[in-house]
């Protein structure tokens, strides 16, 4: 099978061929066809998250059909589609699991962190740890589900019934929860980078009322804030905009340190509460929702060998184009000057790009680039801008153009 593997924290996947894997007992094994790439996935590779397997093939957000069954798996078939998510097993008897917490277990495994995950032709799980997921869907749009999707319902469900919902920092977990807050007839205020007014326009383009930089106040005091961006300095931020009694809820698995505020932002019983994980329920209460609330994913994708040429960081920050608007020019040339790059730098894994149906590979001017500046995909000029996607690695020959999702 085909794999991208990490060896060292810090260094370049390398594509690999390996011997398919076996199922074990109370297995599957699934033929991958669609694996998004997460926020997390940088923070394993870059270290953020301490002692991952390695090596290791990253990533969770896995979509696939059943190939294989292990002994004494009978809840699934073969060629059943499944998603196969951040929580990979769960011990069933250390006190949190048999307390019905089992995202807090104390002997966990996680998919793409310390279990092989899904930027592979072929990936092994739990079955009691996956989900069933539509036939007819399209597992590109299905795979930014099985995290952004669930890791968003979940800080939902802790921020409680509240009417006024902020969501600090607006990219993929946030614009599927503001879709389902939309639906529930809840109103949302999306905060973005201070400026960035295309990220605003998309967010109230999904149901938004209200969108700002994170350094205004909404209109309103706000009954919950959500926090998907890793940046701690927006705790003080949130807490300013929640009335009395209100909940801001730190949705990240990582995140910067937060800095010293007065008691009077915390005061009159705010609360700052964390979510870690998720349990086997909310994927089970969140995939029923998520088509009864009419939620389009919106992606961008290639295939397994030119993945590394979507992992991007925004200078200084470590954000993924998933999480982030990405400023860049209308054409390759501004691209190659740096003229159209406002957050952009790239870690180079050695891998050739291509160019398919509207989406151009950038070869020009690389020796005169900075080394972390390389190839680029982005829509060919004067098209909407590919922004706030959820990174994909579809499998087995798909073009480009074939998962490729105008934000417009």
């Amino acid at each position: 099978m085909k794999a991208m593997v990490l060896h060292e924290i810090g260094t370049p996947l390398v594509l690999e061929q390996r011997p398919p894997p076996a199922a074990g007992p109370g297995e599957i094994r699934v033929a991958v066809e669609a694996c998004a790439v997460c926020r997390t996935d940088l923070h394993v590779v870059d270290g953020d998250l301490p002692h991952p397997r390695l090596p290791l093939i990253p990533s969770h957000e896995i979509v696939g059909r059943i190939e294989a069954l292990g002994f004494g798996v009978s809840s699934l078939e073969p060629g059943q589609r499944v998603g196969i998510p951040w929580l990979g097993h769960t011990c069933g008897h250390c006190s949190y699991c048999l307390a019905g917490q089992e995202n807090l277990c104390d002997e966990p495994l996680f998919t793409g962190y310390t279990r092989d995950g899904g930027f592979a032709s072929l990936a092994v799980a739990d079955a009691a740890y996956a989900f069933s997921l539509p036939e007819d869907g399209d597992p590109v749009a299905q795979a930014p589900l099985l995290c952004a999707g669930l890791i968003g319902w979940r800080s939902l469900v802790a921020a409680g019934p509240g009417e006024r919902i902020g969501i600090y920092g607006f990219g993929a977990a946030a614009h599927i929860i503001t879709q389902v807050c939309a639906w529930e007839g809840r109103r949302v205020h999306a905060f973005t980078r201070p400026g960035d007014v295309a990220a605003q326009e998309f967010a109230r383009s999904l149901g938004a009322v209200w969108a700002g930089g994170s350094d205004e106040m909404p209109p309103e005091s706000l009954d919950a804030a959500i926090i998907f961006a890793p940046a701690g300095e927006l705790v003080p931020l949130a807490l300013r905009a929640v009335r009395k009694g209100g909940r801001v809820v730190c949705g990240g698995i990582h995140m910067s340190d937060i800095p010293q505020f007065p008691y009077r932002l915390l005061w009159e019983e705010r609360r700052i509460v964390s979510v870690a994980n998720l349990t086997r329920q909310d994927a089970v209460d969140f995939l029923a929702i998520a088509p009864e609330a009419g939620v389009m994913t919106r992606t961008v994708g290639c295939a397994i060998q030119r993945w590394a040429a979507f992992i991007l960081w925004h200078w200084g920050s470590g954000e993924a184009l998933g999480y982030r608007h990405a400023k860049v020019g209308h054409d390759v040339d501004n691209l190659a000057s740096g003229r159209g790059l406002s957050l952009l730098r790239w870690q180079s894994l050695g891998v050739e790009a291509a160019t398919d149906q509207g989406l151009v590979a950038h070869h020009r001017h690389l020796a005169q680039r900075p080394p972390a500046v390389v190839h680029r995909f982005l829509p060919a000029a004067p098209t909407p801008l590919l922004d706030h996607l959820e990174m994909l690695v579809p499998l087995g020959g798909r073009r480009l153009g074939r998962v490729a999702r105008h934000c417009s």
